[in-house]
């Protein structure tokens, strides 16, 4: 009796070995990857500057014109139309 007590209880850790391994791959290949373009996207916001050309979350293309201490951008998507945006409503730097 005592021998078969002794292999379940060192069978329980390595039953969770690929529960283990899993979590790492999915860290690693998901979670890892995701912070990383979160980490750029940020800094780009971030890095915005007047004169910058920029594409809206939804669509909009236009060039900043002017950045308030507040973070929200004056953005110019034709002529005679200049329209406010949130900092955080930019989804890509144009080059």
């Amino acid at each position: 009796m005592s021998v078969l007590a002794q292999a379940a209880g060192g069978g329980g850790l390595m039953g969770f070995m690929p529960f283990i391994v899993m979590i790492a791959i999915f860290y690693f290949l998901i979670i890892r990857p995701q912070m990383k373009r979160q980490k750029e996207h940020q800094e780009m916001q971030n890095s915005l500057s007047q004169g910058d050309r920029v594409v809206s979350n939804g669509g909009v293309h236009g060039v900043i014109k002017a950045i308030r201490d507040d973070g929200v951008l004056s953005v110019k998507i034709a002529e005679n139309t200049v329209v406010e945006m949130d900092r955080a409503a930019v989804a890509r730097k144009k080059s």
